[in-house]
């Protein structure tokens, strides 16, 4: 048997593609590995082709916004993108996302479901914490029931909600059998969800001294400050090629790129797109562009007028030219959608057509829903960058077929709230996450962040059948069904993905150049070195 049937074998569901990014990053959020525009070609590692041969040695500075005085190193409190980072670097979880969003393996070492997709056994790899005792299925089941605890704001405890952590255990110091609350055919995904990573049994303080298993080990931490950390030498995975590592707080962009520019980091987290562009063929640092990174969209809500007849919505996809919202909302750093999330991800219906923007058939279709002359209020903040410009964008492209659209300036403070049962539609963004999470989240009845309001018990009929369905290919196919609702008359005009921009000393090697933020290989510290 070869050793990618090996792994099917042993990960059920777990597609080729994505076991390639997750060995290219043993090789080299959210995940980086895209090609970087002043930066050499990615080749399915992280490293891209002339990085040369990884040397040991030297500290990393990376530049990210932080959260001030407030910040921690509880890996299951985190919410920022800085957060995310330095648990990483930290601590490990069961399994992360690869470059198309499926799970692979982390501590995890095999996983393996029962028949009825309501059980699972999950056999943990040989790993140590900093202290030099073993990863157990004990941290494990710790560490999953911390983050699910009631009394807690733990942000992975959404995540968990299906497993029953009562009647889950032990079944040896390495295995664990969780009990699922229903049949989940993506089970791995939850091990790979956002914050939830693994502690020791009965750990409680992480800010003075937090011992995890992850690449490297604590140094010092000054909260909106900075962060050292040093080699983990017996990380399972390898110990990193860097002696240190640094997380250096600096909030504003112009403050990140400054330091690149003048070598006081090696690392800048977060570029705005013109910043991107204004230094791709400088020659001093390195672009680095994450495609498909995050969903650009309108939402609009299906459940009160007008967006409640399936014509207005249909017109309103037609009355989009996404390539001039990537151009002038994004800076041309994104490319467009199809009214879909997750393009480029595990299950993504990529055979639908293309949709193009059809003024014509747009009139038509609100004229037959007597909609001729409609207005329509378009919530908007400067919450997230190109917000406020897709919506004069909009605006415009609107007024071509009739329609009056009003921008209205929402707080930068509470916009995503405001936005989620108020309104009728909304600029929205998301970053990376598997198009299961995008659906069990936001699409179905039961839903607590449904800003669409789409509510349709077949649909959650579909979804449930697809977790019930341990065929992958048959799983598929019911995806896809869905989307196609979606596609046709859901909520979300999705017009376009933009590009995560990262800048890089032209020293800093390994860098991925793949994937979108927030997968396995982004901030990816552990595999990359100073040339």
């Amino acid at each position: 048997m070869t050793e990618s049937a090996d792994r099917h074998d042993r990960f059920p569901g777990l597609r080729r593609r994505g076991f390639l990014a997750a060995a290219g990053g043993a090789a080299g959020f959210g995940a980086l590995a895209l090609a970087g525009c002043s930066g050499p070609e990615a080749t399915g590692s992280t490293a891209g082709k002339g990085d040369g041969t990884p040397r040991r040695g030297g500290r990393v500075r990376a530049a990210f916004a932080g959260g001030g005085a407030s910040e921690t190193l509880d890996p299951h409190l985190g919410n920022l993108f800085a957060d995310a980072a330095r648990s990483k670097a930290l601590f490990d979880k069961l399994a992360d996302y690869g470059a198309d969003l499926a799970a692979v393996p982390r501590l995890a070492e095999a996983w393996e479901p029962n028949a009825g997709l309501d059980r699972w056994n999950v056999t943990l790899r040989q790993a140590q914490f900093h202290d030099g005792k073993p990863v157990t299925a004990a941290d494990v089941l710790y560490s999953y029931r911390r983050i699910a605890d009631p009394d807690k704001a733990y942000r992975a405890r959404a995540s968990l909600e299906p497993i029953d952590l009562r009647a889950s255990r032990a079944t040896g110091e390495r295995t664990v059998e969780f009990v699922l609350k229903r049949p989940t055919a993506e089970f791995p995904n939850v091990m790979a969800a956002f914050g939830t990573y693994i502690v020791q049994d009965g750990a409680t303080g992480f800010d003075r001294a937090p011992i995890g298993s992850g690449p490297f080990r604590f140094v010092s931490f000054a909260p909106g400050r900075s962060t050292v950390l040093r080699r983990h030498d017996a990380h399972w995975d390898g110990a990193p090629h860097l002696d240190e590592l640094e997380f250096v707080v600096a909030n504003e962009e112009s403050a990140r790129i400054n330091a690149l520019l003048g070598g006081q980091v090696e690392y800048a987290h977060e570029l705005n797109p013109a910043t991107g562009r204004a230094h791709e063929k400088s020659g001093g640092i390195t672009i680095v562009r994450l495609r498909n990174s995050a969903m650009q969209a309108f939402a609009m809500k299906t459940d009160r007028p007008p967006f409640d007849d399936p014509r207005v919505r249909e017109a309103f996809f037609l009355l989009a030219d996404r390539e001039e919202l990537v151009k002038g909302a994004l800076s041309g750093a994104g490319e467009t959608g199809n009214d879909l999330f997750g393009k480029g991800y595990e299950y993504y219906a990529d055979e639908l057509p293309q949709r193009e923007q059809d003024i014509d058939r747009a009139r038509h279709l609100l004229r037959k829903a007597g909609a001729e002359k409609l207005r329509v209020t378009l919530d908007t903040s400067a919450v997230a960058a190109g917000f406020t410009e897709a919506a004069g964008i909009f605006r415009d492209q609107a007024a071509r077929a009739g329609v009056t659209v009003d921008v209205r300036m929402g707080s930068k403070d509470s916009y995503w709230k405001d936005i989620l049962d108020s309104g009728t539609l909304c600029c929205y963004r998301s970053g990376a996450m598997p198009i299961e999470s995008h659906i069990s989240q936001r699409l179905l009845t039961d839903s607590t962040t449904n800003a669409t309001k789409w509510q349709d018990k077949n649909f959650d009929a579909l979804y449930r059948q697809a977790q019930s369905t341990r065929d992958r290919t048959a799983r598929a196919a019911l995806y896809t069904r869905m989307q196609r609702r979606l596609h046709a008359e859901g909520g979300f005009l999705v017009w376009g993905f933009g590009d995560w921009i990262l800048g890089t000393a032209s020293s800093l090697r390994g860098v991925a150049r793949e994937a979108p933020a927030n997968t396995l290989d982004w901030a990816r510290f552990d595999k990359v070195w100073l040339a």
